[in-house]
């Protein structure tokens, strides 16, 4: 199984951390950690994979004379209180991030501990994982981050039962999107469930389809600087797909208003008012926890649709490598976290997180797909990453953090109609590289 090098976005969630200027202004480390309890306060974001987090504390307890406290900030929340309690008392020992891109700024304010001596004194840190996944968190050439859940390719989700009445087969092609997208209008249904409130489930329509029309090479050269792509054929014909599949109605009438954050989308379509969703391999265990029977019974995924005479091979992918442990420097038990941070490439960390459907990067983890809970759906999901030519990584991670909310402002006003695709382009083109 191989990855390409992408920054982790989780998208539940995906949007990039905003940070202010008062944590670039503390270049010089001196912010604390938590204060000393005598344990160690692991953060994560609160969501349907925490059962999971909560059962590896719990075993790492059993053991360690320092005790791991799990910490959540639900979802829609986590950035913006990380972003305020970084560097103060409150401040986590350990705390739950997407690698490379979200974490830059903390490693310039020098918050955050290398790993390079943890892992000379336990290599397995580094080497139990799938290195493209790993690098993911090398900010300029130190190791911060330690894989902690799960690679999470974006499926296309649909109901079954929607489907099957419609007379609808999950599409290969853009074309036959359309025309899933027709007949299911006509049914009465939404075609297309979308979390548009939260912005980032829309930018993810964006980053599949350049990809499918212009291949991976476009946004690679967007990140190093060269703005002219924004404007190319490729681009261009992209927006303008974007653009007839909004004004078909494949999204309804209300995206804007719908959130996944708060399972608004999921529930249409578990729900059956809606036929498809785009969204991370996150889902499945989303739909686990608010809709179980219909996860077991009527959900269905399948790969992005491929576009014909696109420059984008139909195996690409987009998502996200990993979510990541990164360390403070300021944490007064370093042995206890080196310890906790070994429990993540654990036989028992793999099975839990493929209990729930999350698939790890570990070197062990193809040894147990057939026992997770949907081995189907495990399966599924380790061939298409290690068959992809191409993993992408999310754009408004790929930027610096300072450029993911306009990222995010131009694909919102782009979709509702606010903004054009010359507007968009110059949106784009004026984004932060560094």
């Amino acid at each position: 199984m191989k990855t390409r090098a992408r920054l982790p976005r989780l998208v539940a969630c995906g949007a990039t951390l905003a940070l202010a200027l008062p944590l670039a202004a503390c270049g010089n480390g001196s912010g604390q950690a938590s204060s000393d309890d005598g344990k160690i306060h692991v953060l994560v974001y609160g969501d349907a994979s925490n059962k999971v987090e909560k059962q590896i504390v719990s075993t790492f307890n059993k053991t360690s004379d320092v005790k791991a406290v799990l910490d959540t900030i639900p979802g829609a929340d986590y950035q913006q209180k990380l972003q305020t309690i970084i560097n103060t008392p409150q401040a986590p020992d350990i705390f739950f991030n997407w690698g490379g891109g979200s974490i830059q700024p903390f490693v310039k304010a020098d918050l955050l501990l290398p790993l390079d001596d943890f892992i000379k004194k336990n290599p397995d840190l580094d080497n139990k994982f799938l290195p493209s996944v790993f690098n993911s968190a090398v900010v300029d050439g130190k190791p911060y981050g330690v894989p902690m859940r799960g690679t999470q390719p974006v499926l296309l989700f649909h109901n079954k039962k929607v489907l099957d009445q419609a007379g609808i087969k999950p599409p290969q092609t853009w074309d036959e999107l359309l025309a899933a997208v027709k007949k299911l209008k006509a049914e009465g249904v939404t075609p297309i469930a979308l979390g548009g409130g939260d912005r980032w489930p829309t930018l993810m329509w964006f980053e599949y389809l350049y990809d499918r029309v212009a291949g991976p090479g476009l946004f690679q050269k967007a990140i190093k600087g060269d703005k002219s792509v924004w404007e190319s054929a490729d681009s261009k014909k992209a927006l303008s797909m974007l653009r007839d599949l909004v004004d078909a109605g494949a999204f309804g009438k209300n995206y804007d208003s719908v959130k996944y954050t708060n399972g608004a989308s999921p529930a249409l379509l578990a729900s059956g008012k809606a036929g498809f969703e785009l969204m991370g391999s996150w889902y499945y265990a989303q739909q686990q926890t608010d809709a179980k029977d219909f996860a077991e019974k009527d959900l269905g995924y399948t790969t992005f649709p491929a576009v014909s005479g696109g420059k984008g091979d139909a195996a690409n992918v987009v998502g996200n490598t990993n979510n990541f442990y990164s360390v403070l420097k300021k944490t007064k038990h370093p042995e206890a976290v080196a310890e906790f941070l070994k429990l993540m490439y654990s036989d028992e960390f793999v099975k839990a997180q493929l209990a729930i459907g999350n698939l790890p990067t570990t070197t062990n983890t193809a040894s147990f797909l057939d026992s997770s809970a949907n081995p189907d759906y495990s399966r599924f999901q380790y061939d298409l990453v290690a068959k992809a030519p191409a993993f992408q990584l999310s754009w408004d991670q790929a930027y610096p953090p300072s450029a993911g909310t306009p990222i995010q402002q131009a694909v919102q006003q782009f979709f509702n109609g606010q903004m054009d695709a010359d507007g968009f382009i110059k949106a784009m083109q004026a984004l932060p590289n560094e």
